[in-house]
């Protein structure tokens, strides 16, 4: 599903998120400073066109990768997560939403424009669109909880390519599976980072009952599968 946020759902822009990029620590700003963070971010607003993409697929838990090691793999799509957070965070779910989101080409041409010619104003914009890009995010997890809720499924919290021990290597399989490329203009860079560079991929795990997540990690005693647990059988470590 593509989404396009109405005037309704526009973000709006997290001045406290924009200082905290730029490390404000509660210091004092001067006048000169302060007008420059607003017309920053004034401009990131004017430039940004926020849109986003998700599906949602079926987890399969039971597989191992390459190493023999536990894995997530997404029903009917080439996705593959391996590290043992993405494995707790989705083993339990029974779908998993996979999202992009991105500000835009708008915002890229007028950041490599600054560079060239502002160092401080790009450094102030930079920082405006990474608050405004994860206030999109919020936005489209928002649409996501409630698609989800009216199915009566909870959710857990967004997880990203590159969060523990999750590598980027796995980018190119999610927009793939979005048509990210065709549908939203973000594809990968050789190194696995997104471009437009404020772009956000995403997984948010689905569940029949409670949620649970990353950082759920019940122990052999209270696990669900423990006298029938598929890795233990074949001497692998179990990653609950």
């Amino acid at each position: 599903m593509v989404w396009k946020p109405s005037a309704d759902e526009l973000p709006e822009l997290s001045r406290p998120e924009m200082l905290r990029y730029l490390g404000y620590t509660g210091q004092q700003l001067g006048p000169d400073l302060a007008r420059r963070i607003d017309e920053a971010a004034e401009l990131a607003v004017a430039d940004a066109r926020p849109a986003g993409a998700f599906r949602t697929f079926g987890v399969d838990a039971a597989g191992v990768d390459a190493n023999g090691a536990p894995c997530i793999h997404l029903a009917g799509s080439g996705i593959e997560l391996r590290g043992r957070d993405i494995f707790r965070h989705l083993k339990d779910a029974v779908g998993c939403a996979v999202l992009c989101c991105t500000l835009g080409m708008g915002t890229e041409r007028r950041m490599r424009v600054l560079s060239a010619s502002d160092p401080l104003a790009a450094t102030l914009y930079d920082a405006a669109c990474s608050a405004y890009v994860e206030d999109a995010v919020d936005a489209l997890e928002a649409r996501i909880r409630s698609t989800g809720s009216a199915r009566g499924l909870s959710t857990n919290w967004r997880f990203s390519c590159g969060y523990g021990d999750c590598p980027l290597d796995a980018q190119p399989s999610l927009l793939d599976a979005l048509n990210a490329a065709r549908l939203l203009g973000v594809a990968p860079t050789p190194s696995n980072l997104l471009v437009p560079c404020k772009s956000v991929t995403a997984l948010i795990g689905l569940f029949d009952g409670p949620a649970s997540d990353a950082d759920t990690r019940p122990s052999c005693a209270i696990c669900r599968q423990s006298n029938a647990c598929p890795y233990r059988s074949r001497g692998l470590v179990c990653y609950s």
